[in-house]
């Protein structure tokens, strides 16, 4: 094979290659066959256009288990939680949304998800975070999802 027979066979396998990582990225991120990656939720009301959105969550209030227990939310929600622990620190009053990739639509709709006003959705781009939205619990949390709970529902324990 000569010289330049070489260099297009190099060429055609460059090209081939770069279409295998791309679709291995598409599959990976859900834009791809997303029902065969198994990455969409049979229902996912709250995400936009049918997207996933990734998403961490930080306990700011210092309560045991409160990151947790919003993960599990989030997700029934159909959110992708790619992490969950502790704020930088616990004395957060209000429970926020942050928009970390410039999409403040999403951050607005995590905050309706969780029964927060759209005004709890800030901005604070970190594309190095490699995620959507932050969550951070406050101390207000027992007023919305996933910790709130119906005064009708509410009884006492027993003793």
């Amino acid at each position: 094979m000569g010289r330049i027979g070489k260099i297009g066979l190099n060429v055609t396998l460059a090209g081939l290659g770069a279409v295998v990582v791309w679709l291995l990225y598409a599959l990976l991120k859900g834009t791809v066959l997303p029902e065969v990656a198994g990455v969409i939720p049979e229902e996912a009301p709250d995400s936009l256009a049918g997207e996933i959105f990734q998403v961490d969550v930080r306990n700011g209030a210092g309560i045991t288990g409160l990151a947790k227990d919003m993960r599990h939310y989030l997700i029934s929600k159909g959110y992708d939680v790619v992490e969950v622990g502790n704020h930088t620190s616990f004395d957060e009053p209000e429970t926020i949304v942050i928009d970390r990739v410039g999409n403040l639509e999403i951050a607005k709709r995590i905050a309706t998800s969780l029964g927060l006003p759209e005004d709890r959705a800030r901005q604070d781009i970190r594309q190095d975070y490699f995620l959507d939205a932050s969550v951070i619990i406050g101390k207000d949390y027992a007023q919305f999802q996933p910790f709130s709970i119906p005064e009708a529902s509410k009884e006492p324990l027993p003793k």
